[in-house]
């Protein structure tokens, strides 16, 4: 993927499979109003005539959120590179204890992570589905998010929170806020890239394999 026209039709792809724009979020890997401006560019004007089916004639793509798309498909994609990856993802969050019963990954991307995390450390995998998912327009507060019972469960359990990115931070937030109230112990998260910065959220530290830095000014 190698620029936004590129960003915009997978974008109209995902939303002809009937993804919600918090899914097609996650799969492109932007904040939630990217994806909301992306399925909209992709809509076009609906006067032309010569456009292809479902599709408009889109301006140039100059009007977009502030954000940064990640691809790391390539990592995705193999096996090996994916367990190198988690295995690194695993090594900083030993920093910080051995002894953990659970590693949370969050739907989707989060989840093969945390797999690999999780064979590394010898503890229990657990997935949490964050209610970006259902979202399509208006206040997400008002969805729920929940706990697969495909996988283990963290009441009474200390876990490890693993995602591939995080943008806003708000999900990452979500899962951590989710296992306190199901009378778990989130000791630390995991990402294998931090759009923002952070290095704790609700009190607890994030580690990131990489960071990204926006330089210059946003409008």
């Amino acid at each position: 993927m190698k620029n936004v026209d590129d960003l915009i039709e997978s974008a109209a792809e995902l939303s002809d499979r009937g993804l919600s724009k918090g899914e097609i979020a996650d799969e492109l890997n932007v904040s939630r109003e990217t994806a909301s401006w992306l399925v909209e560019r992709a809509g076009g004007d609906s006067d032309a005539d010569d456009r292809e089916p479902g599709r408009g004639h889109r301006p140039p793509a100059t009007d977009g959120p502030q954000d940064v798309h990640v691809d790391w498909s390539a990592i995705g994609e193999a096996g090996a590179r994916l367990s190198s990856v988690g295995a690194a993802m695993a090594d900083q969050l030993r920093e910080h204890t051995h002894d953990v019963d659970v590693v949370v990954g969050i739907e989707k991307a989060g989840v093969p992570l945390a797999t690999v995390v999780a064979r590394e450390l010898s503890s229990d995998i657990g997935t949490y589905t964050p209610r970006k998912h259902q979202w399509n327009e208006g206040d997400i507060e008002n969805l729920t998010g929940g706990f697969s019972r495909n996988f283990a469960q963290v009441e009474d359990k200390r876990c490890f929170v693993v995602d591939d990115t995080i943008t806003s931070g708000t999900t990452m937030t979500e899962a951590v806020t989710a296992i306190d109230e199901a009378g778990g112990d989130a000791l630390a998260c995991g990402v294998l890239v931090d759009k923002q910065g952070v290095d704790e959220l609700e009190g607890i530290p994030v580690e990131s394999l990489l960071q990204v830095i926006r330089v210059g000014k946003s409008e």
